[in-house]
């Protein structure tokens, strides 16, 4: 599995980097939503983790993004990694196209449910665009 986290902390993201590495999971890494979007429309991923609050664009601006492009990359899944706890933050996010949400500090466990769970959901047609 080949993971893209889009996050501006470089602690956030090497605690991630940690978890997935224990499930053998491949992760590369976006200071910004921007360079996130270049990376993804550059490289071939499984799964994109996409935090909210970062300078410059958000992502919830970036998911939007993602999801208008008119290629397969469009409908690569999104998890949310926030910490944002605001009550419609979930909501928010589906709505943007996020296909889960997760709140940090992101257990390991939250982790590995939530990329199983869109796994099943798509059970052989996911793979890396």
């Amino acid at each position: 599995m080949n993971v893209l986290f889009v996050e501006d902390d470089a602690m956030n993201r090497r605690v991630v980097r940690d978890m997935l590495s224990v499930a053998g999971a491949d992760m590369a890494e976006a200071e910004s939503a921007e360079r996130g979007l270049n990376m993804i429309a550059e490289g071939a991923y499984t799964l994109i983790l996409m935090d909210l609050r970062m300078p410059g664009m958000d992502g919830m601006t970036a998911i939007r993004h993602l999801r208008s492009r008119n290629d397969a990359k469009a409908a690569l899944p999104v998890i949310v990694v926030t910490a944002d706890t605001g009550p419609d933050i979930r909501g928010d996010c589906l709505a943007s196209g996020a296909d889960d949400v997760l709140q940090k500090p992101v257990a390991m466990e939250d982790l590995f449910a939530a990329m199983g769970r869109i796994i099943a959901a798509r059970s052989s047609a996911l793979t890396v665009i």
